[in-house]
Formats: structure tokens, C-alpha cells, sequence
């Protein structure tokens, strides 16, 4: 199969002054494509002995640049705070060319597999998948796009994987749009634990959304889902309202990966006040639970309404209740 183009840069990415006490420790974003600070849709994972960052890119400031479209970064860290940029993969052939985004990452063994999906294509865009055995250097899929929704309730169109082992089978959370494109909600499929996740192993489960927008601050999107379980009960942390409108994370549990039920009618984790780094939102949550156990919340964050983008991280704790915050 053929392999990500892969871009080193010797660029560092800019970083807030963490100096200033009304900022978090980490301040990650990426100034190599256009000039200015701008990473999206973070997801992380421990392999070879660091953390591996993977996150959405920019179009290149130039648009007469030869890589087209948005990428994915790849950063990696020590100590899940500080985080050096590593290189990119960048759209490919068909399906890609218009770009990639939305990186989510699953090691299996000793190889990272990345799920991301198609940008730029409308109703078209769906779900990819590659594999990579040093977390840099990936190999497509031969069948992608490995995934899109069917049924008279969406419109065809899957972003924002999130893929998730239960049981005996693999959970492929994805966010689509009604008929109309203008709702955007949760759907779900699984693949058999022993897979190659190729497109005829996916079975989409269900003839209806699993989650869509119901409060007034998720507005008309849920979407970004990430998965984590404690006990027999998974959490579905999730993005509500579309971007900088502002969009906020808020928290669904599950005891099957299917049917799922708000923790509260307010946001777990809100945008930030007037003046602050976050004021535009708080956004597209992944959640990471460490070796050590304890579980790290990784958000993107904004004040200019989407011009810059900075990617930053909470500790989430836990008790009888579920997750909350210090």
C-alpha cells in the first residue's frame, strides 16, 4: 500500500508565554502552514515510549503551495505538557485530495492506526483509516474511505471518528448531518475485535441517531465524540453547537456503546469569559486515560472566533458520580 507523504519540519509550533497565570500549562499550536497559531481536533496516545499528538492543520497560507487542502500534524511530548512538532501526512489521491482531518488514533499491538476523515467533499466526506508501526509513517488502507453512513436519516456524509474497543468488536463513533445538512449528530458502527478495518467489515448499528443536539447551548451539532469506560459504564465526552458559537464540551454515559444519556443539561467544560484565551469555545474533547490511570481532557480553544486556534488540556477526575473537574 502506498505510504503518507511525510513532511519534517524544523519549525517549532508557538506556544502562549505560560508564564501568564490566567493560562493553562499547555498552550500547543502550530504556526508552520500559515504563519499564525493554528491546530485543531487533538488526539493523543502513548507508543514507543513518548506521547504521539495527532491534530488538524490549516490550508498552507500560499495557495499556490503543492500540498492542497487540510493535514494532520503529529507532535510528541514527554510529559503530556510540552510537545515538539514531528511532521505531517498530508492528503493523497482520491478520496483525499481536497484534504484530511480529524485524527483519531488506536495503538493495537505494536502499530498506531489512525482513522481521520475527508475534507472539502460535502455530503461525501467519510471516514479513512491507515496503519503506521513507528506512529509517523502511515499506510493507507486499500479500500478507503472505510466508512459512510446509509439510511433515510442522514445524509451519507461521516467526520469525527472516534473508534473504540468493546467487547468483542470495535465501536466506530462518527458525526453525520440530517437529510436538510443541517443538523449534525452521533452515529455508530462496530467491526469484528479480529479485523483489518476494512470497508465490507463495518456494520453500521443503528437506523437513527444515537445523539443530536436537544439543549440550547449544543445549538444544532453534536459531534467530536470521545469514548472512555470506567467500570462497566462508557463516557462520551462531546462538542455541542457548531464551531465558536460558541461550541462546549458536555457528557453522555452508556452501559452498551449505543444507547446513551446526558449527564446534565449544561456543558461539562464551557467556553472561556470575555477576554480570555477560550472565550470562542471550548471544543472537540478527546479524552486520554494514561498508564498511571488518571484521564487528561484535550480541547481546542479560541478568542478571535476561529482566526487562531491553540490546543490545551484538563485533568478530569472522577468519583460515584462520574468525571468532573478540579
Amino acid at each position: 500500500m502506498p505510504r503518507f507523504i511525510l513532511l519534517l519540519s524544523l519549525l517549532l509550533p508557538a506556544v502562549l508565554p505560560a508564564q501568564d497565570p490566567s493560562l493553562p500549562a499547555m498552550m500547543y499550536s502550530d504556526t508552520t502552514r500559515k504563519g499564525v497559531p493554528f491546530s485543531k481536533d487533538p488526539h493523543v496516545v502513548a507508543f514507543g515510549g513518548r506521547y504521539l499528538m495527532y491534530y488538524t492543520l490549516p490550508a498552507h497560507r500560499n495557495k499556490n503551495h503543492p500540498v492542497k487542502g487540510l493535514g494532520i500534524g503529529i507532535a510528541e511530548s514527554t510529559d503530556l505538557t510540552h510537545w515538539r512538532k514531528l511532521g505531517e501526512i498530508t492528503p493523497a489521491g482520491e478520496p483525499e485530495t481536497n484534504g484530511i482531518a480529524a485524527p483519531c488514533a488506536l495503538v493495537i499491538g505494536h502499530q498506531v492506526h489512525l482513522f481521520y476523515q475527508t475534507y472539502g467533499n460535502g455530503r461525501k466526506d467519510a471516514i479513512c483509516h491507515a496503519v503506521s508501526d513507528d506512529g509517523i509513517v502511515f499506510r493507507r488502507n486499500p479500500t478507503n474511505p472505510v466508512f459512510r453512513p446509509t439510511g433515510d436519516w442522514n445524509c451519507g456524509r461521516a467526520i469525527d471518528a472516534e473508534v473504540f474497543p468493546m467487547g468483542d468488536r470495535y465501536m466506530l463513533y462518527f458525526a453525520t448531518r440530517d437529510t436538510a445538512y443541517k443538523i449534525q449528530m452521533q452515529g455508530v458502527a462496530a467491526a469484528p475485535m479480529h479485523t483489518t478495518f476494512n470497508r465490507d467489515q463495518w456494520t453500521q448499528l443503528t437506523d437513527s441517531p444515537i445523539l443530536k443536539p436537544e439543549y440550547p447551548w449544543e445549538g444544532q451539532c453534536v459531534e467530536g465524540a470521545s469514548i472512555v469506560q470506567k467500570g462497566n459504564t462508557l463516557y462520551m465526552f462531546y462538542a455541542g453547537a457548531y464551531n465558536n458559537n460558541p461550541q462546549q464540551i458536555g457528557v453522555a454515559k452508556s452501559s452498551d456503546g449505543i444507547h446513551w444519556h446526558r449527564l446534565s443539561n449544561k456543558p461539562f467544560l464551557t467556553n472561556g469569559d470575555p477576554g480570555t484565551w477560550n472565550s470562542s469555545e471550548s471544543g472537540h474533547p478527546h479524552l486520554f486515560q494514561d498508564q498511571d490511570g488518571r484521564t487528561w481532557l484535550f480541547y481546542q480553544g479560541n478568542n478571535d472566533n476561529g482566526k487562531t486556534w491553540y490546543l490545551s488540556k484538563r485533568e478530569v477526575l472522577w468519583n460515584e458520580k462520574g468525571p468532573y473537574l478540579r
